[in-house]
This record gives structure tokens, C-alpha cells and sequence, in this order.
């Protein structure tokens, strides 16, 4: 067993002699004294050999024990007696330890600057107060510095455009992506910016990029020999985005024949006895369990201010709670039920409404339905069969996929289908030839995708312009004005999920800025490595 001294302990490896240990209730205050061989001047470099004089600086170590850590370090100062140095003295400093105009330690100093890479200025200043250390958000961020960028461009160049502000300003993020890690940040996400950076750092031979033609015009001009890739990710969004938008204009069709199938509405059930009970919707829950709350703190002997503040709410409304029933808060909950809950009966009433030519009273189609298990109000109904006389009711809702859903079955490979979902999905394509044809180009086109068969892109392009609804024919000439980085997206193995990755880290890094960052300080936590 190796017993180690409070010196091994306190300063490992350091070139110091431990001479006091005073205690205070949150503090340690050690004093010491450089004992090292003598150093270098560093003007000239030469070795000193007489001391000028002595003095003691406080340098803040990491804490020890819960308590903070304070070292009273005496060091010397040396005369530089080479004659053709400009200093005539200067002041060593410990390895491992101190350094020139810092008055903490080098192992606190590594300690802030993970706690500022990691969290920033406030949140990394709210933690220091935890650890006990001594450092303030500007402190915090004074120890980053945003590492220099390479003369030239890596081989394998990343580029995406992220946010400042949604939809107001983007920046441009440069990775390189067989390291993994970000290059440099742009203010913008403009093509002379990115040219420019391209024209001052060469050697790039290949581009990963998402269809944004700004950047593609950049390569073109100031990095001509660059190899485009167009990533496999973006293609599939753009062809969800062309099926989506045909699934939008062939909606009729599928509502044609979901109207000519269906049968007659069947009356609603009647329902015999009355509901065993409210239907567990979330404002009786909610009134519920705020019923509950309020009383048992009245129990307790709490006033209604305190209520109010514990419970944030309004005074009158804890106040109503403690006063009212809670049948009849539960009543009311269930009288506010949305005018959903009449969707089932609407065939009903339409149905009626047509029978007596419209002349008929609310009242008289509100206590049929009732009787069926209705449990709204009546007002609901007025409102349906005012906006039947009027025309302008909404009709009742077959039941029709939205184009969202449909896109989604068509876009998901064949065997992540349900049986079901396929059943769905074989009576839309029965139903529209449209989306028949382009459910069939976008699974061709995804298998040329997932499978890298860039040398078929030449045939699926000109079988999409022919006969294909108009967005799929428009993504079909898109990608023909990119052939070459699409067909070599669809060939190599290179893409831009790095740089999606690096997307993301930036989102984070910025909405935990709370947008007060300037974009140099942005820019230089961006580029800090983790």
C-alpha cells in the first residue's frame, strides 16, 4: 500500500513545496513555493542564474472536499543576464500549474473550458456556482477560441445551410466529412460567400450538398474539377414532396368513390339506458383532479391566495371550486364538450332535414338524437341545421385518407406495410390511376436509391416525363438539370448525414444561446470541439 503525502495529493507531479494548510469553514487555503530548477528567460531563451526578487500570487484551484481551493504561490523573479535581450527580468512560472496573467490554476482553466464548450456562458455560470468555482458567463466564454481553418479545403467537402431565424436568415456550416467535423461557418448562405471560401482554400475533389442551386452554381465557378454529389436523403424528400402534392390534387377522386360505394348512413343505435357515467375526456378529468386538489389544501388550512399561488390559478376560480359541487362541475365540464361529439349523428340529421323539406324545429331533432345518445348541447345542433338552410354546411366526412398518410404508405418499403395498410393503399391506386402511377415511379425510383443503381436513372427519367401526373414530371426534369451529381448520389457512397448531424448540434447550441450570441461567438462554439 502506498501512502502519499497531502503534496502528492494537493500538487502531483509539481514542482512545489507545501508550506501551510489553514482551514475555514468553506475554504482551504494553501501556501506553497516554486522549488523547481531554475527556468528559461522566455525572451531569449537562455538560462537564468541570479533572482531578482520574490513575491506571492493567488492562483483558484479545482475544490477539495466541498470546499473551495485557494493557493498562495510564492515564486521568483530572474535577471536575464544575456545583454542583447530586451528583458531585464521576468517571473517563472510552475509547469503544471500557473500561468503568465492568470490568476487560476491550469486545471481549473481545463475544467471551465469543458463547462463553456459544453453549456455556454449562463448555464455554464449557473453550474460553476454549484461546483463551487469562480467564473462568470464572460469568463466562460473568453476561454473559447474558435481554432484555426485549414489552408485548404478537406478532399471530401460537406456543405448545408442552417438558421439563424427561421425564414429570415441562414448561415452555411462546411464539414469535412471523412473526419467528421466542422470546417468553418459562413454569415450566409449566399454563392459568392461559399465562393469565395472555395477559392481560398483549394484542394477540394468532392462536394456533398443538398438540391439548393446556390451552392451548386458556387462549385461550378470556383471549383470547376469538384465533383457534385447530390444527397439521397433531400432526393427522397423532394420525390415525397412531388407524391404528396399529387395525392392533394386527386382528393376528388378518391372522395367520388368512397361516396359512390357507400351505402345509405345507417340510423344511429338507440340507446335503451342512459350512459353508466361522464366519458373520461380531459376537462372532466381535469376538473376532477383540480377538484380534488383545491379541497384537500383547504382541508389543510390554506387560504385562498395560497391556493391560487400554489395551484396557478385565479382566485375566483379557487373560490368557485371550494364553493361548487362537484356533480356540478362535472356537468358543466361535459356541457363544454367540443361540437364534435356530434359527428356521428350528422347522417341523422341530414337525413331528417331532407325528409321534411327543412321544416322542422331544433328542439324536435335535438330530443330525437338524444334518445339515440346524443349528449350534447342543444345549441350545437341549432347551429348544424342553421348552416343546412343556409347551404353552407360542411359535409359529412367519408372516410378518406389524407394525402400525408398515403404518401407515407407509398414511400415505406413493401414489407414495412401492414396487411391492412396494403389493403388501404390497393383502394386508392383502384381509385385514382394518378396515384396508381406515381406510387409506381416512386417506388421504382426509392429502389434505386436504397440500392445505388445510378446507371437506371436514365430510364426512370424519361418514363416519369411521359406519363407521369404533373409533380412527378417536374421532379423528373429537376433531376435531369442535376444528372450528374444525382447519378452520383445514386452511385458513390459519400453523403451529407454528417452534415445533418452537425445541423442538429448547431440547433441545440443556438436555442441554448437563447439568440442573444453574436455570429462570432456562434461561430466559435460551432467550431470547438466537443
Amino acid at each position: 500500500m502506498v501512502i502519499k503525502t497531502i503534496e502528492d495529493v494537493l500538487f502531483p507531479g509539481i514542482d512545489v513545496r507545501l508550506e501551510r494548510v489553514a482551514f475555514t469553514a468553506d475554504a482551504l487555503e494553501v501556501s506553497a513555493a516554486a522549488c523547481g530548477p531554475a527556468p528559461r528567460c522566455p525572451g531569449c531563451w537562455a538560462r537564468a542564474r541570479r533572482v531578482h526578487s520574490a513575491y506571492e500570487r493567488g492562483l483558484a484551484e479545482r475544490p477539495l472536499t466541498g470546499r473551495k481551493l485557494q493557493v498562495r504561490l510564492r515564486v521568483r523573479r530572474f535577471f536575464c543576464d544575456r545583454s542583447s535581450c530586451k528583458r531585464k527580468t521576468f517571473v517563472e512560472q510552475v509547469r503544471g500549474l500557473s500561468e503568465r496573467y492568470r490568476r487560476s490554476s491550469i486545471g481549473t482553466k481545463q475544467w471551465l473550458h469543458a463547462v463553456a464548450v459544453e453549456l455556454g456562458g449562463r448555464a455554464g455560470e449557473r453550474l460553476c456556482r454549484q461546483l463551487r468555482l469562480s467564473a462568470g458567463r464572460s469568463k466562460l466564454l473568453g476561454l473559447l477560441e474558435a481554432p484555426v481553418v485549414p489552408e485548404r479545403s478537406p478532399r471530401v467537402l460537406g456543405v448545408d445551410e442552417f438558421a439563424f431565424r427561421k425564414g429570415c436568415t441562414y448561415g452555411t456550416v462546411l464539414v469535412d466529412v471523412e473526419a467528421g467535423r466542422v470546417v468553418d461557418v459562413l454569415p450566409d448562405r449566399t454563392s459568392e460567400t461559399f465562393a469565395d471560401w472555395l477559392r481560398a482554400h483549394p484542394g477540394v475533389e468532392i462536394v456533398c450538398r443538398d438540391r439548393a442551386t446556390a451552392y451548386t452554381r458556387a462549385v461550378k465557378e470556383a471549383a470547376p474539377h469538384a465533383l457534385e454529389i447530390a444527397d439521397r436523403w433531400h432526393l427522397l424528400q423532394n420525390l415525397s414532396a412531388a407524391v404528396e402534392k399529387t395525392c392533394h390534387q386527386h382528393r376528388a377522386c378518391l372522395r367520388k368513390r368512397i361516396e359512390d360505394e357507400a351505402p345509405d348512413p345507417p340510423e344511429p343505435p338507440r340507446m335503451d339506458l342512459p350512459l353508466p357515467g361522464l366519458p373520461a375526456t380531459q376537462m372532466v378529468e381535469r376538473t376532477r383532479h383540480r377538484h380534488e386538489d383545491v379541497h384537500r389544501l383547504v382541508d389543510a388550512g390554506w387560504t385562498i391566495s395560497a391556493i391560487a399561488r400554489r395551484l396557478n390559478l385565479d382566485r375566483k376560480t379557487v373560490r368557485r371550486f371550494r364553493d361548487t359541487d362537484l356533480d356540478q362541475l362535472l356537468a358543466s365540464a361535459r356541457d363544454r364538450r367540443p361540437a364534435g361529439i356530434l359527428e356521428p349523428f350528422k347522417p341523422y340529421l341530414n337525413s331528417r332535414f331532407t325528409e321534411i323539406s327543412g321544416q322542422v324545429s331544433g328542439t324536435r331533432l335535438f330530443l330525437e338524437i338524444r334518445e339515440r345518445g346524443y349528449r350534447g348541447s342543444r345549441q350545437v345542433v341549432r347551429k348544424h341545421l342553421a348552416a343546412l338552410r343556409a347551404g353552407t354546411a360542411e359535409p359529412v366526412r367519408a372516410d378518406i385518407p389524407s394525402p400525408r398518410k398515403i404518401t407515407s404508405w407509398i414511400m415505406r418499403p413493401r414489407e414495412a406495410l401492414t396487411e391492412s395498410r396494403e389493403e388501404r393503399l390497393l383502394e386508392v391506386r383502384l381509385a385514382c390511376p394518378d396515384i396508381a402511377r406515381a406510387c409506381d415511379l416512386a417506388r421504382s425510383f426509392s429502389d434505386l436509391v436504397r440500392h445505388q443503381r445510378g446507371h437506371l436513372l436514365l430510364e426512370w427519367i424519361p418514363q416519369a416525363e411521359q406519363d407521369a401526373p404533373k409533380p412527378m414530371s417536374g421532379f423528373a426534369g429537376f433531376l435531369r438539370r442535376d444528372l450528374d451529381a444525382v447519378t452520383a448520389g445514386l452511385t458513390l457512397t459519400w453523403s451529407s448525414g454528417v452534415v445533418e448531424g452537425h445541423v442538429n448540434r448547431i440547433k441545440t447550441l443556438k436555442r441554448a444561446m437563447y439568440g442573444r450570441a453574436s455570429f462570432p461567438l456562434l461561430r466559435t462554439r460551432i467550431l470547438t470541439p466537443p
